[in-house]
């Protein structure tokens, strides 16, 4: 799975102690994430992460593009709610896009728990369900 790894300034600890505790899935999937968040994880884990932009100039409309292109299949955001951001109409725009492409989208530690003991006991397989769901349409 292509998995998108994005946090914010004051969550960029929280998603690096996630990285951490968890990579022995995420080594197993793509990983995609914003600059700094990216290369942080990255320092930390070992982990092999395709670093896009940081936020703000881009990042995160470029892992957009990835969703509304089918590539992207889960979107981890550690999102600071308490703390305005001068990109918000892109943060919007990313959840929106989650939202009309069925891509998961988990905003916190304990929402991207559960997604990932999903992955780890294989029962994050959404795409082919939407496939076979297509299918029966036709």
């Amino acid at each position: 799975m292509n998995i998108a790894l994005i946090a914010h300034d004051k969550k960029k600890s929280q998603i690096i102690s996630f990285a951490v505790a968890y990579q022995y899935v995420l080594q197993k999937h793509s990983l995609y994430a914003t600059g700094t968040t990216g290369k942080m994880i990255a320092e930390e884990t070992g982990l092999t992460i395709h670093r896009f932009q940081s936020g703000p100039l881009g990042g995160d409309q470029q892992i957009g593009a990835m969703i509304a292109n089918n590539e992207m299949d889960m979107v981890i955001f550690f999102r600071d709610p308490l703390t305005a951001q001068p990109h918000e109409p892109d943060i919007s725009a990313l959840m929106r896009l989650c939202d009309v492409y069925q891509v998961p989208l988990a905003t916190n530690m304990a929402s991207s728990e559960l997604f990932i003991h999903g992955l780890e006991r294989g029962d994050v397989d959404w795409r082919n369900v939407v496939k076979a769901n297509k299918d029966r349409e036709t």
